[in-house]
């Protein structure tokens, strides 16, 4: 728990209003049901659990909590079966925009690869070129309805496939029309990143930035190969660095020296409480791994993995980590700079993001709350008199 844990601790209401930063969302793991089913039916997609929006929705959410990693597959095959035409795509993206501006996220990095759009007849450009429609027109949208949002787009290759540095080549050419970076997803085991070394090279070469999903499932070894080998200038995930640190009986921590590396270097960890919960790389909320890496000062970063499949928000894994590890608004703070500083925009831009948006969020709402513990005590003082 947190030290500062019986001050400012926010309220739901407060937890959605606070200006949040997210690195780790996937556009696939995110439609509203209701837009599943509305694509379906447009375009004829006959594979659909349910055409119900909330029988759907908790189908969604029971087969990616049901421990059986087929079920879980096919909640993506669902999704990706009905993002196959342009519009779809635009749709998509741009209710993507809508519903993190509406929570309250300020800046967003949403991913998703770009080959997995294809069958009903799309070039890599086009898909591209439709994602990133959508997320303008979200982004206007939004601030007609009095919210403000930037998101930038992660083109992912999928670690089984072999066409990483073709969609690494794709991100470069989109680099300054609204994509940020690179990443690869998919099964860590038996597929490492070491396979896509062609794709890392050029992107260091190009001085793009990119993200690698590791030490999700298969652990410090995903990790090593992601940093060392590759380069990579975030961790997917890197929940799995918990495994590098020690804890003794008297609660004296140890760091390995592979952890020490990711703690000194300050290598941003795109932790998904949820998700990692489902994918049993954590038990419970408790025995999450944030709180140590959050204590230790890790470059930790809060993030949704899968908002439809977790049936989660930004808000709602902030509301999570408040309840159980009393964190407050300094800590969601601490949080949202940290995503901040580690995004995959420029350095001015990222500290007048810092300077001008988060912070003053910040400031506004611990003088709301320290105004109300006052109004609180000075009432109860009355009451008493």
């Amino acid at each position: 728990m947190t030290s500062q844990s019986t001050a400012n601790t926010p309220t739901p209401d407060q937890i959605r209003r606070a200006p949040k930063v997210l690195l780790h969302d996937h556009l696939d793991g995110g439609l509203r049901p209701a837009t599943v089913v509305d694509l379906a039916r447009e375009s004829g997609y006959p594979h659909l659990p349910d055409t119900d929006p909330g029988k759907l929705g908790l189908w969604f959410r029971e087969a990616a909590d049901s421990g059986s990693l087929e079920r879980y597959l096919e909640t993506f095959s669902h999704t990706v079966g009905v993002m196959q035409t342009r519009s779809a795509l635009v749709r998509v993206a741009r209710e993507c925009a809508e519903d993190l501006a509406a929570d309250g996220v300020v800046y967003a990095e949403v991913r998703y690869a770009p080959e997995q759009h294809l069958e009903g007849g799309l070039g890599l450009e086009e898909v591209v070129e439709a994602v990133n429609e959508g997320f303008r027109e979200g982004e206007r949208l939004a601030r007609a309805a009095g919210h403000r949002i930037r998101v930038g787009a992660l083109l992912t290759a999928m670690r089984h496939a072999a066409r990483s540095l073709e969609i690494a080549e794709l991100a470069n050419r989109h680099r300054d029309l609204g994509v940020v970076g690179f990443d690869i997803a998919g099964a860590e085991a038996g597929f490492p990143p070491t396979r896509h070394l062609d794709a890392f090279e050029y992107l260091k070469r190009e001085n793009n930035h990119f993200t690698i999903h590791a030490g999700e499932a298969f652990g410090l070894p995903s990790i090593w190969q992601a940093l060392q080998w590759c380069g990579a200038d975030r961790l997917g995930h890197g929940v799995r660095i918990i495994d590098d640190i020690e804890v003794g009986p008297d609660g004296e921590v140890r760091l390995g020296r592979l952890a020490s590396y990711v703690r000194d270097k300050r290598v941003p960890l795109e932790l998904c409480p949820s998700s990692n919960l489902q994918t049993g790389a954590a038990a419970s909320y408790a025995e999450h791994p944030i709180g140590l890496l959050r204590r230790l000062h890790f470059r930790a970063t809060v993030n949704t993995d899968n908002r439809l499949m977790s049936g989660t928000s930004m808000s709602r894994e902030f509301e999570r980590l408040v309840e159980v590890f009393g964190y407050t608004l300094d800590d969601m703070q601490w949080f949202s700079v940290n995503a901040m500083k580690s995004a995959f925009i420029p350095f001015d831009e990222r500290l007048a993001m810092i300077n001008d948006v988060v912070k003053p969020g910040y400031a506004e709402l611990k003088s709301e709350w320290l105004f109300q513990q006052t109004a609180s005590t000075s009432g109860s003082a009355e009451s008493a008199g």
